[in-house]
């Protein structure tokens, strides 16, 4: 049990520092709109990863046969070209003016926060990869649990450890990056604007071209 626990500590640390589009909207969000707002943005991102490992654990057999298959292509396509649509979109958006209060927190309304959790779940949940390396974790973790009799709780626990491991490190960024708020100025946004939308396009025809030769 222990050997697991650490396997799912080394894992998820792993995956929260693999630096991804979402990555950098999880630093931007913190930046620009503070704690609360990233948080919410990262809420909408572990929702979308449970979702995932759901439908990973529940229809095994299939989605093994489906990123082994020709599919697996046309999810690459169709994810690389809405993260192409999404990185321009950001490259030419204009920087708005943050509203902060007297203490300096930005100003935030319910809906808002609403929106960024559910852009941090679309984003992810746009991103085909995120299906194969949950469906290649969950596949390390049946390898590696020794309790035949438990056999599918060891690999609900080794998804958990992950996820608490995952958001864990995903806290330490958010705060992180609130430190630099008050170096942030309309010149800096605009060049995240421009920074994130050259990542979203990079991964989209990475995605793209990944999803053409899957389909030939």
């Amino acid at each position: 049990m222990i050997e697991l626990i650490l396997k799912g500590i080394v894992t998820g640390f792993i995956l929260s520092i693999m630096i991804g589009p979402v990555f950098f909207v999880l630093l931007e969000t913190s930046i620009r709109k503070g704690v609360r707002a990233a948080l919410m943005f990262d809420l909408g991102v572990f929702i979308s990863d449970v979702v995932y490992i759901l439908i990973a654990y529940v229809f095994y057999s299939q989605v093994s046969s489906l990123i082994a298959g020709e599919k697996q292509g046309i999810l690459k396509l169709i994810g690389g070209i809405l993260f192409l649509i999404y990185g321009i979109i950001t490259f030419f958006k204009k920087a708005k003016e943050m509203k902060v209060d007297e203490v300096g927190n930005v100003i935030q309304n319910s809906s808002d926060y609403v929106m960024l959790a559910l852009k941090g779940f679309l984003l992810n949940f746009a991103n085909p990869l995120v299906i194969f390396y949950w469906f290649s974790v969950m596949t390390l973790g049946a390898k590696n649990s020794n309790y035949a009799e438990s056999h599918e709780n060891s690999i609900l626990f080794f998804l958990a450890v992950i996820l608490i491991t995952f958001f864990s490190f995903d806290l330490l960024k958010i705060f992180g990056a609130k430190k630099l708020r008050p170096f942030v100025t309309d010149k800096l946004l605009v060049t995240l604007n421009h920074l994130i939308g050259i990542v979203f396009v990079v991964f989209g025809v990475v995605l793209v071209i990944q999803g053409i030769i899957g389909t030939v």
